[in-house]
C-alpha cells in the first residue's frame, strides 16, 4: 500500500473550507440554519421536503406504496430540496429537520402538525399511522424492525465511507477506499445470504426493511451507485440482484424513485410531486 499524505493531526482541530471535495461548500461543523426561508405548504395532509437520494426515495416509494394499497391519507406534496445549493440550511428546513438532512416530513392531518425527520424514523411512522408494510406479529416485526436499523446503521459505511472516497475526495485515498470496500463487500455478503434463505429481509412480505435497503443496496447491485459496480463485483450477490430487480418492477418503487429527481434522462425526473397526475407528464422512457 502507498502512503500519499506525511499529515498528522493537530492538537486541535480548526475548520479549513479550502479543504476542497464536492460537497465542501455546503458541509460545516456547526448546526442551524444559514438563512431565512419559509418553506412551502401544499394541499395535502403529508408534506414532505426532499431529494431523490437514496434516503429520499426510501420515503416517496413508501408513499407511493401506501397509495397504491389504498391509503388516501397518504396523499402528499413532495418539494425539491437541493442540498448543493444548501437549501437544506433555510431556517423553514431546520425547523422540520434541526439535523439539517433530507428527507424531511410535515404531518399536517391532525389538530396540530407533526414533524418527522431521519427517514427510516418516517418509514416507521408512517408504517405505524396507517397500518402498513410492518408485521404486526412476533417475530416477524422485530425482523423487520431489525433490518431497518441495520441499513440505518450500515449504510453510512457505504455512502459517506465507500461512496465518498470511492467518488468525491478530491484525493484518492488507497487506505480509505480498500477499508471502506472491505465493510461495502461484507454488508453484501450480509444482504445476500439472508436473501438466500427469504424472498425478503422480513420474511415472505415485503416491507418497510425492503423499502429501507432497496434505494441504497439495491441500486449498488445493479451498477447505478457511484460507479462502483466493476470495482466491487456486484454480480457475484446474485441474490441481491434478484431481489433488487423484483422491487424495482413494483409500480410504486417505479413512481418513487423518479420522485424529487432533477438530474439524469428527463423520463426518470419528477422534481416534484403534488399530485399523482404529475406522472402523467413524465417522457416515456
Amino acid at each position: 500500500m502507498t502512503d500519499t499524505s506525511d499529515y498528522t493531526p493537530p492538537a486541535i482541530w480548526t475548520w479549513q473550507k479550502e479543504n476542497g471535495g464536492q460537497f465542501a461548500n455546503i458541509n460545516r461543523p456547526v448546526a442551524g440554519p444559514t438563512h431565512e426561508k419559509v418553506l412551502p405548504v401544499g394541499q395535502h395532509p403529508l408534506q414532505l421536503y426532499s431529494l431523490a437520494t437514496p434516503n429520499g426515495v426510501k420515503v416517496t416509494v413508501m408513499l407511493e406504496e401506501l397509495l397504491a394499497l389504498g391509503h388516501a391519507g397518504a396523499e402528499y406534496d413532495a418539494w425539491l430540496i437541493p442540498i448543493k445549493e444548501g437549501a437544506q440550511f433555510g431556517s423553514g428546513f431546520v425547523d422540520v429537520n434541526p439535523n439539517a438532512k433530507i428527507p424531511a416530513l410535515m404531518d399536517r392531518s391532525g389538530p396540530e402538525p407533526i414533524r418527522v425527520f431521519e427517514s427510516g424514523a418516517i418509514l416507521l411512522y408512517l408504517a405505524e399511522k396507517f397500518g402498513a408494510l410492518l408485521p404486526t406479529t412476533m417475530p416477524q416485526r422485530a425482523e423487520c424492525l431489525s433490518w431497518l436499523f441495520w441499513q440505518m446503521g450500515s449504510a453510512p459505511f457505504l455512502g459517506g465511507g465507500f461512496g465518498h472516497f470511492y467518488a468525491y475526495a478530491p484525493i484518492k485515498i488507497e487506505y480509505a477506499i480498500d477499508r471502506y470496500a472491505m465493510e461495502v463487500k461484507r454488508q453484501l455478503d450480509v444482504l445476500n445470504r439472508r436473501l438466500a434463505e427469504s424472498p425478503y429481509l422480513a420474511g415472505d412480505d415485503y416491507s418497510i426493511a425492503d423499502i429501507a435497503v432497496w434505494p441504497w443496496y439495491g441500486a449498488l447491485v445493479k451498477g447505478q451507485l457511484y460507479g462502483a459496480g466493476e470495482f466491487l463485483q456486484v454480480h457475484e450477490y446474485t441474490h441481491v440482484v434478484a431481489w433488487a430487480d423484483k422491487i424495482a418492477q413494483r409500480p410504486a418503487a417505479r413512481r418513487g424513485r423518479i420522485v424529487n429527481r432533477n438530474w439524469g434522462d428527463a423520463s426518470s425526473q419528477l422534481p416534484e410531486r403534488h399530485d399523482a397526475s404529475d406522472f402523467d407528464k413524465v417522457p416515456a422512457k
